[in-house]
């Protein structure tokens, strides 16, 4: 019944991915070459080239005006004159030369046009506005486009090479099972090369250039629907269109194949754009990775990890636990993938007593460690064999690491052989290959283990694999907020003063700190009496985002003389800012205490959408930078395992005698500001810091900004 199930998700979901498209885009019949040339030297001549060298059993099309013949086809001077049915167009000129390629496309019905002359959004406002206009007719006229600077596409399962790589001139392309989308043409080639240097082959591999139109997500719902694909790996530089790289997501769970990314830019850029401290600690990296553990998206920093990693994945069992055993015919190979474990919260298990007996009963000293190192005394195929499948079989151990020695170069049969019977188990295993020894890397592959020249990949892919989870079904929350939209539709300011922001968390169930708003200083003094000293005393003004950064805050106010000195300090911040005197307001609050601070935000990131962020609290948030990140809104149980990711949170819970509070109350503010998610008209929202008291005091917001859309 389950699989019954399954099949009619993935067969539900297939129905959305246009088949004809798939066909025109991936497996054309006919290629039109706009820009075509005669000679070899030039990027023109390639796409033509390569077509014919790899064997394209197609019609194909060159055009240009200059020439009746090119290779032995017949050139066409335009794509108009071309009287037979055109698939796809390989645009390859330049400037007014490709809106004229492309209405010519649209008259004659072509449904695909890959373009590959750059000068567009990435070289300035001109090309920005030409891009623009391109995407504009072409989609008037149903055809879609990949790129434009687009290096192309190559589809080596079914011999269909539409692509001006230089790669490409090796005639020996391997087939494989992985295939590639990149935000970079470069990385298509260097990619074909590192697979080739270990017999690694690929279905397809796409540019996907400027990404106009076809983006990463709808061509990978084409490649998660391609029979001769079974991974698929992503070369991102950036996120577009992130439902549909959502949608991809759960394409590709339910047909069983795994998504891995690797993505540049863990830089400082993004975090320029956020207005709150939520979106300072919580930058557009750190979005993005939990964009892709809400997905099940896996993401490796190695390059060559990428090539490496799929067959780990391939066909096994994730784990709940993270629980590794380690067998190595080297010491030192087996020492360092432990060394590139250790900073990681996985266990390296205990080998058990039967295998501690095998390595007895063949005169192999055992340490006690939990690195099991055969030596070369073990370096046979029968103890090889009996120990790894001991591990294999041992319900305490959730993936296996071999690293094998100098026997991999010369005697693979010793300590390699012995491992291809485990490649169709359930468990994974992942060999690490000392020695430059490419022949047993390929008798690895393959039978489909997963191998690796450097330990450093090795114990990433490990990593990898048991930290990537399965897509996380959305959440479906009480929207219990239409309430707050009401409220702020009728706020004509982009930003809240702190007092309009802290009233809507209190609307949340959030309690907030005691708190008056003064006018003048005779207010001030009539609002002290009332709420006590100490006090603390703010500028109040949506105009004024941070108050810390300007001077706009007054604490530990103990008395009248102390009030009127933080008055008057205030009156001058308004001055110096330029503020209207009929704007100035000042915040007179409690001056509460407790055991610690943390800040809670949520923000519509600009690439992964709504997420929620809870952090060190106070003015050293983005500095400590101890925080946890998910996409909003959460659930109770996900909230509380966000508590336990935040390191300095661990003094609330009763570390070391201290004393302890009841966490639930935090995870209930975490759930309730996450729904700000069912809020359009929030942009970010945050509380920082939040006061958390002890005992069952519960916690107090004292500080709060909301920047509406």
């Amino acid at each position: 019944m389950k699989g019954d199930f399954l099949k009619g998700q993935i067969n539900d979901l297939i129905t959305m991915i246009d088949v004809s498209l798939t066909q025109s885009f991936l497996t054309p019949k006919s290629v039109a070459i706009i820009g075509a040339s005669a000679d070899p030297k030039k990027t023109g001549s390639r796409a033509q080239r390569f077509l014919v060298s790899h064997g394209y059993k197609g019609k194909i099309f060159p055009v240009n005006p200059n020439r009746e013949e090119i290779f032995g086809l017949k050139c066409y001077p335009n794509l108009k004159s071309i009287n037979e049915q055109v698939d796809h167009i390989f645009v390859a000129v330049d400037g007014n030369k490709i809106i004229d390629s492309i209405k010519d496309a649209i008259s004659i019905n072509v449904t695909c046009a890959t373009i590959l002359s750059g000068g567009f959004s990435e070289s300035g406002s001109e090309g920005n506005e030409l891009e623009k206009y391109i995407f504009k007719i072409a989609k008037k006229g149903n055809l879609r486009i990949l790129g434009p600077n687009s290096i192309g596409l190559i589809n080596i399962s079914d011999n269909i090479i539409l692509s001006a790589n230089a790669m490409l001139e090796l005639q020996d392309l391997k087939k494989g099972s992985i295939s590639v989308i990149s935000q970079s043409g470069s990385l298509i080639g260097a990619l074909l090369a590192h697979g080739h240097s270990r017999n690694i082959g690929f279905s397809k591999l796409v540019s996907v250039g400027n990404e106009i139109d076809l983006s990463v997500g709808e061509i990978g719902k084409m490649l998660v629907n391609d029979p001769n694909t079974e991974t698929i790996i992503l070369f991102l530089e950036t996120l577009r269109n992130s439902d549909e790289v959502a949608e991809m997501s759960r394409m590709a769970h339910a047909a069983g194949k795994q998504i891995i990314c690797y993505k540049l830019g863990k830089s400082e850029l993004g975090k320029e754009l956020a207005k709150s401290h939520t979106g300072a600690i919580a930058g557009n990296d750190d979005a993005f990775n939990a964009f892709i553990n809400y997905h099940g998206i896996a993401r490796v920093e190695i390059f060559e990890t990428l090539i490496e990693i799929p067959n780990l994945f391939k066909n096994k069992k994730k784990p709940e636990s993270k629980r590794v055993g380690i067998v190595t015919t080297t010491g030192g190979g087996g020492a360092m993938v432990v060394e590139s474990l250790s900073d990681s919260n996985i266990e390296i298990v205990d080998p058990g007593l039967s295998i501690k007996k095998i390595m007895q009963k063949n005169h192999i000293p055992f340490n006690n460690n939990k690195l099991v190192d055969l030596t070369i005394a073990g370096t046979k195929p029968e103890i090889v064999n009996k120990v790894i499948s001991r591990m294999m079989k041992n319900k305490n151990c959730d993936l296996v690491v071999m690293v094998v020695g100098s026997s991999a170069k010369f005697r693979p049969e010793q300590a390699v052989e012995p491992l291809l019977k485990w490649a169709n188990y359930p468990k994974p295993l992942a060999v690490y290959v000392a020695p430059d020894a490419p022949e047993a890397l390929t008798l690895l592959h393959k039978n489909n283990i997963a191998c690796f020249r450097t330990p450093e990949s090795c114990a990433e892919s490990v990593k990898t694999f048991l930290n990537t989870k399965n897509p996380v079904k959305p959440k479906i929350l009480k929207n219990d907020l239409s309430n707050i939209s009401k409220k702020l539709k009728k706020n004509i300011s982009k930003n809240l003063s702190e007092e309009e922001a802290l009233e809507i968390f209190k609307d949340i169930g959030i309690q907030i700190v005691d708190h008056k708003v003064s006018f003048n200083e005779k207010q001030a003094i009539e609002h002290s009496s009332q709420i006590g000293f100490p006090l603390a005393m703010k500028v109040l003004s949506n105009q004024i985002l941070h108050k810390t950064e300007t001077g706009g805050v007054e604490l530990n106010i103990k008395n009248l003389e102390e009030l009127k000195t933080s008055f008057q300090k205030l009156s001058d911040v308004f001055q110096k800012l330029k503020i209207n005197n009929s704007d100035q307001k000042f915040l007179i609050q409690k001056m509460e205490k407790g055991i610690s601070e943390l800040i809670l935000g949520y923000r519509v990131d600009e690439l992964v959408g709504p997420i929620v962020v809870i952090g060190s609290g106070g003015i050293l948030s983005e500095i400590y930078n101890d925080k946890s990140i998910r996409m909003a809104p959460v659930d109770f149980t996900e909230a509380k395992k966000m508590i336990k990711e935040v390191k300095s949170l661990v003094t609330i819970t009763g570390y070391r005698g201290l004393p302890e509070v009841d966490i639930n109350i935090i995870a209930n503010a975490i759930v309730n500001i996450s729904k700000f998610a069912l809020v359009k008209e929030i942009k970010e929202a945050e509380i920082n810091p939040v006061i958390v008291k002890k005992n069952n005091e519960g916690i107090v917001a004292v500080d709060g900004l909301i920047t509406l859309n």
